[in-house]
């Protein structure tokens, strides 16, 4: 099974915005460029990360029907 966690690194560590909730497992980690990442500017929006990851944790239960079969064709409006 594969999971993609995001998360951060800075001064030498990472820090990921979700657990993965696995007991060991080998990883792979990618650096993105922040600009090709589509990052958002927290701080521009008035948020903080702590207030980012409490909104997309809420928003996780929408994921599965936003992620279904056909629902691309709302991203056409």
């Amino acid at each position: 099974m594969l999971k993609t966690v995001k998360g951060h690194y800075k001064n030498g560590q990472i820090e990921l915005y979700e657990k993965p909730h696995l007991k060991e497992s080998d990883i792979i980690i990618t650096f993105l460029n922040s600009e090709e990442a589509g990052a958002i500017d927290l701080q521009a929006k008035g948020i903080t990360k702590e207030e980012a990851q409490d909104l997309k944790n809420r928003l996780r239960s929408f994921e599965d029907d936003w992620n279904a079969e056909g629902m691309e064709l709302y991203d056409k409006i």
